[in-house]
């Protein structure tokens, strides 16, 4: 192993981090407000309104992410879109905006479990307390059941950012210039396989380890919040 090549090419991992984060972060935050509608729409009354919020958790669910990338890349990759710079790596919205709608719509298909069991979580009583002082059911929904749910399921919203972070890897099939294909640049330029691997998969752990602890300590502080 020889990881001479560092002080030169570098930039290709931190430019590409600071991509993935980017792109993580977008794609929870839509992934969340995804998974709130699907779930409410789940457990609705509207028969519709379920059916198609199974079908479509059991359809991004049920297939491999990667499977979904290239399909949502060749249905919407063919529209040309502007280039950008990100420190020494050029991004093609062409790519990065296809790599993060279905990602956000596979991540919404598993936030909407989360976000129903979170619900489901709430105590009858509740509901009930709510139902007894005049609150309508659509209002004691949006004001006392959801807020609870939210904050029952904000580790499960953590992990999937950690999760999403290195999931994302997966849009290099479609020359999205993340931390991953920065690798596989520096591969490339510098004829070596393992080293940049080996590097980037450290810098993976690393940052996932950071964000992990960081999600811990901010899940206590709420957590002595609440207390008070």
């Amino acid at each position: 192993m020889n990881f001479d090549f560092l002080p030169k090419y570098l930039p290709y991992f931190n430019d590409g981090m600071i991509v993935t984060i980017f792109i993580s972060a977008f794609v929870v935050l839509i992934g969340t407000l995804l998974g709130i509608v699907t779930a409410l729409a789940k457990i609705s009354k509207i028969a519709p309104l379920r059916w198609l919020a199974n079908i479509y958790i059991e359809i991004f669910r049920g297939t491999p992410m990667l499977v979904q990338i290239m399909l949502g890349f060749g249905l919407m990759g063919s529209i040309s879109l502007p280039t950008f710079q990100v420190g020494i790596l050029q991004q093609d919205l062409g790519r990065l905006i296809p790599g993060i709608i279905v990602i956000s719509l596979n991540s919404g298909a598993y936030m909407a479990e989360i976000v129903r069991a979170g619900i489901e979580a709430v105590p009858l009583g509740q509901k009930e307390a709510a139902y007894s002082l005049g609150i309508r059911p659509r209002q004691a929904m949006t004001t006392v059941i959801l807020p609870q749910a939210l904050r029952n399921i904000l580790p499960a919203v953590g992990n999937e950012f950690v999760t999403i972070i290195k999931d994302s890897s997966l849009l290099y099939t479609i020359g999205v210039m993340e931390v991953f294909n920065g690798a596989q640049t520096v591969a490339n330029l510098t004829y070596q396989t393992i080293s940049p691997m080996i590097f980037v998969a450290l810098y993976y752990f690393v940052v996932t380890f950071v964000v992990s602890r960081l999600l811990v300590l901010f899940e206590k502080k709420l957590g002595k919040g609440y207390a008070k």
